[in-house]
């Protein structure tokens, strides 16, 4: 095998560069079948990283990725091989280009679209220092369908920086691209300087660009336009793009993947996917909307039974709010399926297109709460704290997947905005084979039990079963309450509740810095009750990746950390280090 570490790599003559490739190739495939992760797009662009790491002066030239799950070769290529087998691991490297992990990464990212906008920035900053080193920013078709990236190209145009845009263009991201098929007319009609289509596997190709890129256009933007094949070199891959994006652990000879839990029960995503075309049969003017996530959020039934009911945006989640807005003013009830950790990039839509006019848009927030293996750019934990101060939102969460069905079915009843989320995870219970859509009260909370003991559990969201595990092995007798709203609040239970509880431990799957434990905390503030109130959540810090259930348990979230926390809150063990003030 071919020593891939940067300084020894850099002095192989050109011919033995296609070895480099294809053993760089199997390296990816052996290790990700092994252990997971991103797969197919890191396939795809093995020949361009081989090309830039050989042609660029790194890490003092600067190389952007966008999103980032396609930089495995770079991650290799550079520092990290030796620490590879640790990707995505709790306490290993990250999936992602990460700014703190290698001076390699010159910008860190996991979101898309961000990768001319830094490098124009770069550029800038160093054209202040007076340096001359260079930028290149990589950049797929699939993250041009985003407004950041159009933005940035027309500043680049504007500023001409010399900023080398490498277009990796294989006409798919995760699902296939929505829009234009990018030419040379698209980026010279903004003033862009263009070069190619280029064959993005060829890496003599690759380097005679970038040598006319170095000795033409070195004080000026270019745009190279690559074409390649997501899953290059594993068939399976190159056949089934979708199904090969993040396959999980498979078989590198055959192709077949490992099998998935063995447990029956569907995620809350299954559910969803289901309930949506339930509710669509049931209600004609019911729409689905999806930045750019179909499959992700289990709408490949809906697209196919409703398409012209049926809205894949692009990686456009400005878009997705205001159109989903526009939609509503016609009578429309639109459902927008997108993830926590991207409507962040919605927000000012959300409050300026669709809150302020009080129009009733239902976001379906997918993956709340942490997620998992990829990390604090996708853990789903603010949406909570970023909601609630949305006047006319109604902020809901279900314990479980009966009342994921119920709550959507509801909220096409409520004429107002509505926040649904749940985590990417499996129900706790099976759904009852006969399950009719059952009508919820606005902002009604569900009693599960009454206790004796004091202490009331207000928990908001999918950790309810986790907690009636735990507290089932207390002696004290706990009450119990399923919130299901956040906004508003059960005025009414809560004010029993008072009564019943003086303390109070609220469970959430979310930031405590303004989630749903501080909006209770307010709650008993503001009515001048006496109750004190402890929460349990997600810190006020980016949470690292690793196993979804590794984090529960490293953060106290999970059955175990709960029932620690109530013996030691009832006395019920010999453990003296917990706070419950934190």
């Amino acid at each position: 095998m071919i020593d891939f570490h940067h300084p020894q790599f850099k002095h192989y003559a050109p011919n033995d560069l296609q070895g480099v490739a294809d053993d760089l190739r199997q390296f990816i495939i052996d290790r990700v079948s092994q252990q997971g992760g991103h797969f197919a797009a890191n396939l795809g662009v093995i020949e361009l990283t081989v090309a830039l790491h050989y042609f660029l002066n790194l890490p003092q030239d600067h190389l952007i990725w966008d999103v980032g799950h396609q930089a495995y070769a770079h991650k290799i290529l550079s520092d990290r091989k030796d620490r590879f087998f640790s990707n995505r691991k709790m306490g290993g490297i990250s999936g992602f280009p990460k700014r703190l992990e290698s001076e390699y990464d010159a910008f860190g990212v996991g979101h898309s679209s961000t990768s001319i906008s830094a490098a124009l920035g770069m550029a800038e900053g160093r054209r202040i220092k007076n340096d001359s080193r260079r930028i290149v920013a990589v950049i797929g078709d699939g993250a041009l369908t985003a407004g950041q990236a159009y933005e940035a190209l027309n500043h680049l145009a504007h500023l001409q920086s010399p900023v080398l845009v490498v277009v990796n263009d294989n006409q798919i991201s995760i699902d296939p691209t929505v829009g234009i098929t990018l030419s040379a007319a698209f980026f010279e009609s903004l003033g862009l300087n263009y070069l190619g289509p280029m064959d993005g596997h060829s890496i003599p190709e690759i380097l005679d660009s970038l040598k006319i890129w170095d000795e033409n256009y070195s004080d000026r933007p270019l745009v190279l336009h690559l074409k390649t094949t997501k899953g290059k070199g594993f068939l399976p891959a190159e056949q089934e793009q979708t199904r090969w994006h993040a396959p999980g652990k498979f078989d590198k000879i055959t192709g077949t993947l490992a099998p998935k839990s063995t447990t029956d029960l569907p995620t809350f995503q299954q559910v969803f996917g289901k309930t949506m075309v339930e509710l669509a049969e049931k209600f004609p003017h019911l729409v689905s909307i999806t930045p750019a996530m179909t499959s992700g959020s289990n709408l490949l039934e809906f697209q196919e039974k409703f398409p012209d009911r049926f809205f894949d945006t692009g990686i456009t989640e400005q878009h997705a709010v205001t159109f989903a807005a526009g939609l509503a003013t016609q009578g429309i009830r639109p459902v927008l399926a997108i993830y926590s950790t991207f409507l962040q990039r919605g927000y000012d839509q959300l409050i300026h297109d669709v809150a302020l006019q009080q129009l009733p848009v239902i976001f379906a927030i997918d993956r709340a709460g942490l997620v998992g293996e990829d990390g604090p750019t996708h853990h789903g934990v603010f949406d909570i704290a970023a909601l609630n101060a949305i006047p006319n939102m109604i902020l809901a969460a279900p314990s479980d997947g009966l009342e994921l069905r119920n709550l959507l079915f509801s909220a096409l009843q409520w004429d107002q905005p509505v926040a649904i989320r749940y985590p990417r995870s499996r129900i706790p219970a099976e759904i009852p084979t006969v399950a009719n859509f059952q009508s919820l009260p606005l902002g009604k909370a569900r009693r599960i039990q009454t206790g004796t003991s004091g202490v009331a559990v207000l928990v908001y969201g999918a950790f309810l079963a986790s907690v009636l595990h735990a507290i089932s092995s207390l002696e004290s007798e706990v009450t119990v309450i399923d919130m299901r709203f956040a906004k508003p609040l059960d005025d009414v239970l809560l004010e029993e509740v008072s009564k019943e509880a003086p303390i109070w431990v609220t469970v959430e799957d979310g930031t405590l810095n303004g989630g749903f434990g501080s909006i209770v905390q307010q709650w008993v503030s503001n009515r001048g009750k006496m109750n004190q109130v402890f929460t349990l959540g997600v810190p006020d810090q980016f949470i690292e990746h690793g196993k979804l259930e590794e984090l529960h348990q490293l953060l106290g979230l999970d059955t175990e950390g709960f029932s620690r926390y109530f013996k030691q809150l009832f006395g019920e063990n010999d453990e003296s280090d917990l706070n419950l003030m934190e």
